[in-house]
């Protein structure tokens, strides 16, 4: 079995361990690197469509009648000329100049896809040929198309969040996390129509988006129509490689006539069935005579300086746009600044009138360290203009941010099954209940097939242990057959068996061949991680059926409340989840508050007094050396 992380890693590492050798800096090298790989995915899928198209190909005397561009275009493909191969580059002879041919098949690229005309980088020569031609030789791992599917695409993405941390210089604005855009996604449920992200950045929510069509059925490049705005022609041009890379099609303007601020680049006041974006925070000297020729602002202007005539926050400029984007049926996701939620004077004005349209669907509190760059927290707003008449002058609150997993120091994620339970919330405040019930057929099937997979595991583990601790394997193995789904007993029965095949394990190592011991403990290893996998799931269908057991709504303290209009009346129109949520009562830790503080001081105490012997040792060597 693949495993798709690894790769991702492993291609990353390669990658960056050649940038680090080379004097490129991150920026010079993130673009012309996505570039690479969008060609590589661009290659595999032209070899995939060149197959099927040649299997049924008419032929004249005997000869198969080539194929032409225009068929790759029937099948929402690249057609690419034999210089702009991926094998053609990887093959081409130490002597022959790699870097100009690199920039010729970009510009042949260009020329068979007028969304990509002079979005290619051409900076190839930059490169030392050495460094290129070890680039092509990484991307051209056959393990990308031993898995097929959408795993470039991936790829793309995984590299794209590496770049954001590295070359990002606002905050992280070209580069959503992938667990806030499929919030948003999950929430909104596009099907199909018009969607507009007049902050567009990389292109993460037409991506998601289309996705999320795809996955239902139907084809996202028919159903839905994309339109993108963003200042910054680098994240355009990010943007459009992006979109390529996973097959879509959509208009991207960029430059100073998609200054969101002052104007409406594509027309589409009151015209989008979907908007959704991650637009700047706080942004000011925005000039309000100029936003407010520009129109989309049914609510008004927020506060400006009577002395300069700019606007010192443009948070409401934006949140005023996607409502004026929106058709009459429309619905919008967007993330911003948690202060927006419960920000006076003008800002809370206009949030008044939003709210009295009865149009906010849902707001969700999102906890730190979801983004590359950025360590606040954030809020992510809904708007629904077609709401149910039941909820229509109500407003689901979530406060969500002591609900996340934590991927590494600095940066927290929703995982898939997360982002599902807290859809699930939305939909049983929806009275979509039916979705809810999928929800936990699906949880069923997942231990199904992840108990199958362990069955399948343990057989490898099995034959490399010794035949005593084989037996008692399997007969630990049968408890977890028979739980079913009854997750509370499937729970203890995971937990028992992590523990007994880490015995088992450490038993077979002083009884099996030497030679054995390292691929034993592999095979354990990997039969343990499908357990810690189960468990991870146990715990989630627990979070969810703990609350809502088969799937009734009801507010719980510290997560979520339906609140009225009166009610959001009643607190001068705070739109902040905690305001209504409340606080979960902790469990007491065990741990006595001054006993611990008392050690930390000791601890310190001590690190301090071993770091000023340190200093005086420094100091002896360094009066030595004079």
């Amino acid at each position: 079995m693949i495993n798709i992380r690894k790769l991702e890693t492993d291609l990353w590492e390669s990658a960056d361990l050649l940038r680090a050798g080379s004097k490129l800096t991150s920026s010079q090298y993130c673009m012309p690197v996505l570039a690479l790989l969008f060609l590589r995915y661009a290659y595999s899928r032209f070899k995939m469509v060149e197959a099927e198209l040649l299997k049924n190909r008419p032929s004249r005397g005997g000869r198969v009648m080539p194929v032409e561009p225009s068929d790759f275009a029937a099948k929402s493909a690249l057609y690419l000329p034999r210089e702009a191969q991926f094998d053609y580059l990887v093959n081409l002879s130490d002597d022959q100049p790699l870097g100009e041919a690199v920039n010729h098949a970009m510009t042949l690229v260009e020329e068979q896809s007028e969304q990509l005309t002079g979005i290619l980088p051409k900076t190839y020569t930059m490169f030392a040929d050495e460094l290129l031609r070890e680039l092509l030789r990484i991307f051209n791992n056959k393990t990308l198309d031993e898995i097929g599917g959408d795993v470039i695409g991936r790829i793309y993405e995984y590299f794209l969040s590496k770049f954001a941390k590295a070359v990002a210089s606002d905050d992280g604005v070209f580069f959503t996390p992938k667990s806030l855009v499929k919030m948003l996604v999950n929430v909104l449920e596009p099907t199909q129509g018009i969607m507009l992200d007049p902050a567009c950045g990389s292109g993460g929510m037409f991506v998601q988006t289309g996705d999320f069509v795809n996955q239902a059925g139907l084809n996202a490049n028919t159903q839905m129509t994309f339109f993108g705005q963003e200042k910054v022609e680098y994240n355009a041009q990010l943007c459009l490689m992006n979109m390529a890379v996973h097959g879509l099609n959509g208009r991207i303007i960029s430059g100073d006539e998609a200054n969101s601020f002052y104007h409406d680049a594509h027309n589409l006041a009151g015209m989008c069935d979907y908007v959704m974006a991650n637009p700047p925070f706080n942004v000011d000297k925005v000039k309000a005579e100029s936003a407010s020729a520009a129109g989309r602002l049914p609510f008004g202007l927020p506060g400006v300086n009577a002395k300069t005539k700019e606007i010192g926050n443009a948070n409401y400029l934006w949140i005023s746009y996607f409502y004026a984007y929106l058709n009459e049926h429309g619905r919008a996701g967007f993330v911003m600044a948690s202060s927006a939620t419960d920000s006076a004077n003008k800002d809370r004005d206009i949030r008044e009138k939003l709210v009295r349209t009865g149009d906010v669907d849902v707001m969700v509190s999102v906890g730190n360290n979801f983004f590359y760059t950025l360590s606040l927290p954030c809020s992510l707003w809904f708007f629904d203009r077609n709401k149910n008449s039941d909820i229509r002058d109500k407003v689901l609150f979530i406060d969500a941010r002591n609900y996340y997993t934590v991927v590494d120091r600095t940066l927290n994620e929703w995982t898939e099954w997360q982002l599902r339970n807290l859809q699930a919330i939305v939909h049983l405040y929806r009275g979509e209940k039916e979705k809810y019930q999928q929800l936990l057929t699906d949880y069923d099937k997942f231990i199904d097939e992840a108990v199958a997979a362990l069955k399948e595991q343990g057989e490898p583990f099995s034959q490399l242990i010794d035949e005593d601790t084989r037996g008692h394997f399997w007969g630990i193995m049968g408890w977890i057959n028979n739980a079913g789904h009854d997750y509370t007993e499937l729970k203890q029965r995971v937990e028992n068996q992590i523990d007994q095949t880490k015995m088992c394990i450490k038993s077979a190592e002083t009884k099996i061949e030497k030679r054995k011991v390292k691929a034993m403990r592999q095979a354990g290893e990997a039969f343990c991680n499908i357990l810690s996998d189960i468990l991870t799931i146990i715990n989630e269908h627990e979070w969810l059926t703990e609350k809502f057991g088969d799937g009734e709504y009801k507010d719980v303290l510290g997560l979520c409340k339906i609140a009225t209009i009166q009610e959001i009346e009643e607190k001068n129109y705070s739109l902040t989840p905690g305001a209504y949520v409340g606080v979960a009562e902790q469990e007491d830790d065990g741990v006595d508050f001054h006993e611990r503080m008392n050690e930390i001081h000791a601890e310190l105490a001590q690190l301090n007094k071993e770091a000023n012997v340190l200093m005086d040792e420094i100091q002896k060597a360094w009066e030595g050396l004079k």
